[in-house]
């Protein structure tokens, strides 16, 4: 197993400060369970020096986890190591407003030539025919649908 790369030597005001954050419990819990993986990583401290899956065991927190919470408090700083990096979602909406007026104003027209009812595939396939996007799924359009609160029945 390699040597650890970031290893976490606390000052006496920093283990003082996350021991009482540990304590109060009157923070988020990422929060406070990251001040653990400092606490007990601390090679500084008799009670500290642990190995990563050690306190993986203890504290029921993922390995890798552990390795970044190390590794943004010797890169950036303690404040950075505590809080949890926020999360930011990569999806796009398929359609845009336009996109979303056309679906809706289709869905209250008469359906195609030999269809009782517009379904949510043959409003899929009418999107895309029209260019107004490359692909859609069914699911897409329902939850369009759904979030504008009108149904097929």
């Amino acid at each position: 197993m390699p040597a650890k790369r970031y290893i976490v030597s606390l000052t006496n005001e920093e283990r003082q400060s996350l021991e009482q954050l540990t304590r109060t419990g009157k923070a988020a819990a990422a929060k406070i369970n990251h001040a653990h993986i400092l606490l007990k990583a601390d090679v500084n401290h008799p009670d500290g020096g642990w190995k990563d899956q050690s306190i993986s065991d203890v504290f029921n927190i993922s390995t890798r986890t552990i390795e970044r919470v190390r590794q943004r408090f010797v890169e950036e700083s303690l404040e950075n190591a505590l809080v949890p990096r926020v999360r930011h979602s990569l999806k796009w909406p398929k359609l845009d407003g336009e996109a979303e007026a056309y679906l809706v104003a289709t869905v209250c027209s008469s359906p195609p030539y030999g269809c009782s009812r517009w379904t949510l595939r043959l409003l899929a396939d009418q999107i895309v025919a029209l260019g107004y996007v490359e692909s859609i799924s069914h699911e897409s359009v329902r939850q369009v649908l759904k979030k504008t609160r009108l149904s097929l029945g």
